[in-house]
Order: structure tokens, then C-alpha cells, then sequence
């Protein structure tokens, strides 16, 4: 729960001192009120889901407001309606998900992620390239990491079925952690740790737990690609 409130803040005071109408050039197309609207959207929908049975049906999202100032109010109700209940509530607690367990706990992972991602592109619709390389502690992003190829890559791959054969190796140097990727044409990423130090791989992704956290989600990253980096960037995401 401190990170998704730490993220929240961080994007937020980004957000507004970058001004409604700055470009998000993280999300080509988007201005920063797009972000917060995303945003806005996303916890709120996310709270909803928490009142949710497990078996019911996917939960409608909210109505949100379009002025700027009235949509940065309804967005802190909202969040903070989130956090309290995520706070208040054990993660085991049952609730409607998209994937993986269908447990308050997977809400609390995934909205502190979510908000984290878009952090970035709040600093960089206000900073442009000169975003501080290290903003996540190692442990919460290879947590993001984790999430994002073990969980969230397998989701969007059934959205957007993967085309490339490979296998991608991705090194968090700083966090002790290694995961390898392995892709075939119309079947789920199969992710996890190293199976066969032996085997080849197509591609190597390494760098700090930060940088391979900004890496997996498609924004700019100090982390270094070697091999084919086809393979990286032709990852679907949600």
C-alpha cells in the first residue's frame, strides 16, 4: 500500500504541474487530462471491481467528470476510497479479477504498478527526456517486472496472439533476479526463472530492476538489448 500511495502522489503533483493540455510523449497521441482521465478510470474501476463477486460479470466503469479541476477531485475521491479499502481489507479477501487470483491482493499488486507506470509518463510529459534514471526501489520494481512478464504479458498475448519464435532472457542485476521468456507463435509466453543455462537465447535484456521495469512497458530505459531486439519490442501489452 506505501508504494501505490507514494505513486499516486508522485504522479499526481507531475500531472498538474505539467498542465492539462502538455503532451504524454510516453503515449503517443494522449495529453496529460487523457492520463488522469486513464487514471481516473482505472482506480475507480478497480474499486468497483473490489465489491465484485469472483463469478460475476466484468464490472461497468464509472462515468467521469470532463472539466479538468472537477476531474482532479473526483480522481482523489476515488483513489483514496481505493487505498483505504485495499488498506482496511486482507489481501486474501475474494473479489473480481481479469487474471490471477481473484483476491483483493491482486488489485493491491496491480493498481500500485499501474499507477507507477503512468508515474513515468506524467515526469515525462513534464520533464521530456531528463526523467531521473533510478525513481523505483529495486525490490518493487523487479516485483513489476515479475508481474508484468509471469502475469500481465500472458494476458495481453490473448488479446494479441504472439507472432515471434525466442527466447528473451531478462537480468536484474542489482535485484539478484533472472527470468526467461519464451514465446511461440499462437501459444501463451511461458515466463519464469532460468530452466537451462545452456540453452541459447535470442536476446538478453539487462540493467538495474528500474530500468528493466520501464523496459517491459515500452518506455525509455537505460536497460541494454542485445541479440534481437525484435523480440523485445514486438512483446504485446495490455
Amino acid at each position: 500500500m506505501k508504494h501505490l500511495r507514494t505513486e499516486y502522489a508522485a504522479l499526481r503533483a507531475a500531472a498538474v504541474a505539467a498542465g492539462p493540455d502538455a503532451e504524454v510523449p510516453t503515449c503517443p497521441g494522449w495529453m496529460v487530462k487523457d492520463l488522469v482521465d486513464h487514471l481516473g478510470l482505472t482506480h475507480s474501476w478497480a474499486l468497483r471491481a473490489l465489491h465484485t463477486a469472483p463469478d460475476a460479470e466484468r464490472p461497468r466503469p464509472d462515468d467521469r467528470p470532463s472539466d479538468w479541476d472537477e476531474l482532479l477531485g473526483w480522481w482523489d475521491t476515488k483513489f483514496a476510497e481505493l487505498a483505504d479499502t485495499l488498506a482496511d481489507t486482507t489481501s486474501n479477501t475474494p473479489a473480481w479479477t481479469f487474471i490471477g487470483p481473484k483476491t483483493f491482493g491482486f488489485w493491491s499488486r496491480r493498481q500500485a504498478h499501474e499507477t507507477a507506470i503512468h508515474r513515468l509518463d506524467a515526469e515525462h510529459a513534464l520533464h521530456g527526456a531528463a526523467v531521473p534514471s533510478l525513481l523505483f526501489d529495486v525490490e518493487f520494481a523487479a516485483d513489476g517486472v515479475d508481474e508484468y512478464l509471469t502475469r500481465m504479458l500472458v494476458r495481453a498475448a490473448q488479446l494479441k496472439p504472439i507472432e515471434r519464435a525466442g527466447r528473451v532472457l531478462f537480468h536484474a542485476a542489482d535485484a539478484g533476479r533472472a527470468w526467461e521468456v519464451r514465446l511461440t507463435p499462437g501459444q501463451p509466453p511461458e515466463a519464469g526463472p532460468i530452466t537451462d543455462s545452456a540453452t541459447h537465447e535470442d536476446a538478453t535484456v539487462a540493467g538495474t530492476a528500474d530500468a528493466l521495469y520501464r523496459a517491459v512497458w515500452g518506455r525509455p530505459s537505460g536497460a541494454i538489448t542485445s541479440g534481437d531486439r525484435s523480440l523485445l519490442d514486438g512483446l504485446p501489452r495490455p
